[in-house]
């Protein structure tokens, strides 16, 4: 018996380390498996996982601009309408353009991303608030010429009968097909945004949210890397914009108002900021649970709000909190709890 208990005693301790990884290898076998599992609803379930999975590519993107370099966005779904409608207007019958989605792909990230360098350029010297109503301002322009600029986007009509994705040969029009489409994508943006955070340009990321002037002192081009993040994040938003334009076939101005920005944000910070597993989790927890309780859908406004509130008192880190967020929001406490006490008659 003793033998037996330091024998599970050990391989308790070996995958002690590996935990996290095992459980992140079980989850992920369990939503690539998701779409051939025989059960009730099993349509809608791939939807609404497939949705969240495109909340986890803009969530990605954002926390890459207010997570890791502190620029507060508030104007994200610009670059998501403009992917969008980079594959509206090239695979659709509106100017009679019908390039392959393949192609149209990298085009949607790379005007996104210009476009992320153009209202980066201005704004270089603001921060905090400032920096939020310009961006919110950026976010409203864009929906507001999509509206408008009717011989160019068809205004409120929107546009659709939009081509559908080819693989091989094989027809990418199933919500099967989009699930692991997007689940594919979601892996490929999260290993791209796991270097990033682990490199110089991470770092760079790191000392310009926690002081931009001493991190301008200390030898860092600011400048660069703040148009960088803008860059990057723009980019990988125009992706999902474009994924979303495939997947529903049509768009609409109303598909990018405010509320998709505010959903975005609402999820990295549920999340934890600048946590790349906190962005997975907080768009589970805002853009699934939802449709998973269609009774309560009506107040989804009033549940962000609270859940809110309860997380900047219970846990303003955020549900998975980047070690550097956790230790910035814990270190007084920390330090106090470290601090020795004074013996009696000792002078303060």
């Amino acid at each position: 018996m003793k033998n037996n208990s330091n024998f599970l005693s050990k391989i308790r301790m070996g995958l002690k380390p590996h935990l996290r990884t095992i459980v992140i290898l079980v989850i992920a076998a369990l939503l690539a498996a998701l779409p051939i599992l025989d059960f009730a609803q099993r349509a809608y379930w791939v939807r609404v996982i497939g949705y969240a999975g495109l909340y986890i590519i803009l969530g990605l993107g954002l926390n890459v601009v207010v997570g890791f370099a502190g620029l507060l966005d508030l104007g994200y779904v610009a670059f998501y309408a403009i992917g969008a409608y980079t594959f509206g207007l090239l695979a659709g019958n509106h100017f009679d353009i019908h390039l392959s989605f393949w192609l149209i792909i990298p085009i949607a990230a790379m005007l996104a991303s210009l476009a992320g360098i153009l209202l980066g350029l201005p704004v270089l010297k603001m921060r905090g608030d400032y920096l939020a109503i310009v961006t919110l301002g950026f976010g409203e322009i864009i929906r507001l010429l999509a509206t408008n600029l009717t011989g160019l986007t068809n205004g409120s009509q929107g546009l659709y009968s939009l081509d559908s994705p080819y693989l091989l040969g094989l027809e990418l029009k199933t919500g099967t097909h989009f699930y692991y489409l997007i689940f594919i994508l979601v892996l490929l943006v999260l290993f791209i945004v796991f270097r990033l955070d682990r490199s110089r340009i991470g770092r760079a990321w790191v000392a310009i949210r926690e002081d931009e002037d001493v991190a301008q002192m200390m030898g860092v081009n600011t400048t660069r890397y703040k148009l960088l993040a803008f860059a990057i994040g723009a980019l990988i938003g125009g992706l999902g914009g474009a994924i979303f334009a495939a997947w529903q076939g049509s768009i609409f101005p109303d598909n990018f108002n405010l509320f998709v920005s505010i959903n975005v944000l609402c999820l990295i910070i549920i999340g934890g900021m600048g946590s790349i597993p906190g962005v997975i989790i907080g768009a589970f927890a805002l853009i699934a649970l939802p449709d998973i309780l269609r009774e309560f859908a009506n107040y989804r406004l009033l549940l962000f709000g609270l859940l809110l509130i309860i997380m900047m008192i219970a846990r303003p880190e955020g549900f998975i909190p980047s070690r550097r967020r956790q230790l910035e929001l814990h270190a007084e406490k920390e330090a106090g709890m470290r601090k020795p006490s004074r013996r009696k008659g000792e002078k303060a």
